[in-house]
């Protein structure tokens, strides 16, 4: 089982959509079992999967000790792709209950996850580096790095390289790639973004990027990929891509 982080520092880098994408290629056209985690407040994987977060019990109730994982498991439209929902709890998840006296609190979703019937988890982690991102990068192999060609999503690429490199050394987790999201072909300032890319994560900028495509925001009031709603776009082709290249890396 291959345990992967979505990350980034800011909002708005498609660090959601890259998840959902990912895991729906990796089950609709490479055959994998993929549990998806959403563990942001927002909870926009869970609404972008078409479920009401007020309605359901997250990971939250599971880091706490109330549930199993197996509990909380919702499938979604996809075959073999289930999610763990998000709700508001996971906000304040680390200071409240259990948790709040357990030293050892940020590895308990690694012993969560040990042994689910999956080929991948992909863990949805909040904009932030914050007690869920740490957890989540702790039970991770991987993780894939989510940025934007504009210049706060850049800057902030070299606080989340600090802030891994760190984990990484006492706990082995690796950057898979960084995947770009809202990719202009002719845009201007492409090679000095690259750039800093290149020199905050040496060797790991993934070659498919994912152009601006209004049909990934359509898809959304669907609950549903891309590629049921738009088979034929552009971000549709991206995302095929992108999953194409990290299972080459991986």
């Amino acid at each position: 089982m291959m345990v992967i982080s979505v990350s980034s520092f800011k909002g708005g880098t498609a660090k959601t959509s890259t998840s959902l994408h990912l895991g729906a290629a990796l089950c609709q056209f490479h055959k994998k079992r993929v549990l998806l985690i959403d563990l942001d407040a927002q909870a926009n994987l869970t609404t972008g999967l078409g479920f009401d977060p007020d309605e359901q019990d997250s990971m939250a109730t599971v880091l706490q000790g109330e549930k199993s994982i197996h509990e909380v498991i919702l499938p979604t439209c996809v075959p073999n792709m289930h999610i763990v929902p998000a709700d508001t709890w996971l906000e304040r998840v680390e200071v409240s209950g259990s948790l709040a006296a357990d030293r050892y609190s940020h590895e308990r979703l690694k012993e969560i996850l040990r042994d689910l019937p999956y080929d991948f988890v992909l863990i949805d982690t909040p904009p932030s580096l914050c007690w869920l991102t740490e957890s989540a990068l702790i039970a991770s192999k991987y993780s894939l790095v989510c940025a934007t060609p504009e210049f706060y999503s850049v800057k902030g690429l070299q606080r989340l390289s600090l802030f891994i490199n760190n984990i990484s050394e006492r706990h082995g987790t690796k950057v898979l790639g960084v995947a770009l999201s809202f990719w202009n072909p002719r845009g201007k300032s492409n090679d000095a973004f690259l750039k800093v890319i290149e020199e905050t994560f040496p060797g790991k900028l993934l070659n498919a990027k994912v152009r601006r495509d209004i049909a990934v925001s359509e898809a959304t009031i669907y609950g549903k990929p891309i590629f049921d709603t738009a088979p034929g776009s552009r971000a549709s082709s991206d995302y095929t891509a992108l999953t194409g290249e990290i299972l080459m890396r991986l």
